[in-house]
């Protein structure tokens, strides 16, 4: 059997199924399982089925071979896999977005199909009570977006409720440091009369009315209050490029959520890009976290050197455009036309970083080479969490250097 097929068996029969080669009879070659008087049809001098001692199959995957094996492996030949909304599918969402690389779509959705069937999903997301015991988690959003297509029409108000509920606690979590952090660019070197309740120096204030203390009432009055002044910039524009490839779904979640966040904060003019092979404008989707994540589609090749062209037409104030782009630099394009692109847009007055992921998830797989060379030419390229994201761009606005704020870090 000719090599190409016998990698063919073995990727369909999976990796614990005994797939060995046997010698037969009459010096013959035979194909059999892995117990020790193996069978199979014999070629050379010898007649009929051969008889032999089962050997390894050795046969070796490629490197694509073997992530498409280990996505089918999981959905398809993991027996102790059980159905619990409660816990996250980090893998199962991983590998769901690389099937997307290596299969027709009409395959794709047959193998999601097949796995939520083998998750149980569908049972789990009938039951009324799930939805009340569910824990706000960024990994289970990531998996029932990346199958939000074959999850069937009964199903998908029970799923886009659970996606609601972590976008609302996620965004509920992150608005207040984001909007501490950045709203008004305030320089807190600049003290101000009477300031507006939201930029008030409270021990300035309680330190100067002293004075004004109440007994009878246990409080100060305060005469005079203290507080920041506002610089006066003219308004700031944040460009946000998601990567949908697989390798990215929790940092797209949470780049989806931030984005949202900043497109309340009036002093910013925000935009939401997502991309893989192709480029998705969610600008207009920005009032509602929900719709912005179910227009994300999480897995799929990767074109970078393209988003950044459109994020690039987009520039009208290059000194006041931010162009934050969450990628791992695996550029499926071509990388010397990604990095003049990075280039241009560095020498054109636009502050862009790149950041190789958005969540808690531990260190990122990236490209190291691409990592370099951006590094090497002025551009803040790591990883970052969430917590960190608001006084990161805070730093940006009040431009100052972010590879040392991400030092101090």
């Amino acid at each position: 059997m000719k090599d190409n097929e016998l990698k063919r068996w073995r990727m369909i029969l999976g990796k614990n199924e005994g797939f060995r080669e046997g010698v037969g009879s009459g010096n013959g070659k035979g194909i059999g399982d892995d117990t020790n008087n193996c069978e199979g049809q014999g070629e050379g001098p010898g007649e009929g089925p051969g008889e032999g001692d089962g050997q390894d199959f050795g046969t070796e995957l490629t490197e694509d071979e073997q992530i498409i094996d280990q996505a089918l492996e999981s959905i398809y030949n993991n027996r102790d896999q059980k159905g619990d909304l409660s816990k996250s599918h980090p893998r199962v969402a991983k590998w769901l977005g690389e099937i997307r690389n290596y299969f027709p779509k009409s395959m794709v959705q047959i193998i999601q199909k097949d796995a939520i069937k083998k998750m149980n999903l569908l049972q789990l997301l009938g039951e009324p009570e799930m939805l009340e015991n569910i824990v706000p988690d960024v990994n289970l959003a990531a998996t029932l977006l990346m199958m939000s297509e074959s999850i069937p029409e009964k199903n998908r108000d029970a799923a886009r409720a659970i996606v609601k509920k972590v976008a609302d606690e996620l965004s509920k979590k992150l608005y207040v440091p984001m909007y501490k952090a950045i709203s008004g660019a305030i320089n807190k070197s600049v003290k101000k009369r009477n300031s507006n309740f939201k930029d008030i120096d409270w021990t300035t204030t309680i330190l100067k009315n002293l004075k004004n203390y109440q007994p009878d009432y246990k409080t100060i009055i305060p005469e005079i209050k203290y507080g920041y002044a506002h610089k006066r910039r003219e308004l700031n524009e944040v460009i946000i490029c998601i990567d949908e490839s697989a390798s990215m779904f929790t940092s797209v979640v949470y780049s989806g959520i931030y984005g949202s966040v900043l497109s309340t904060i009036t002093s910013i003019k925000t935009r939401l890009i997502a991309f893989d092979t192709k480029i998705v404008d969610l600008t207009s989707k920005l009032s509602d976290p929900v719709e912005v994540l179910f227009g994300l589609q999480l897995g799929g090749g990767t074109d970078i050197n393209k988003a950044l062209s459109y994020c690039q037409k987009l520039v009208e104030s290059p000194n006041k455009t931010y162009i934050v782009i969450i990628t791992d630099l695996e550029e499926g394009g071509n990388v010397e036309n990604m990095k003049q692109r990075f280039s241009d847009i560095k020498k054109s007055g636009v502050e862009i970083i790149v950041l190789l992921s958005l969540n808690d998830d531990g260190a990122p797989n990236y490209n190291h080479n691409n990592a370099k060379f951006l590094s090497d030419i002025g551009i803040p390229c790591f990883a970052c969490t969430p917590d960190i994201f608001p006084n990161l761009m805070a730093a940006a606005f009040n431009k100052e250097d972010i590879m040392q704020f991400w030092r101090n870090k």
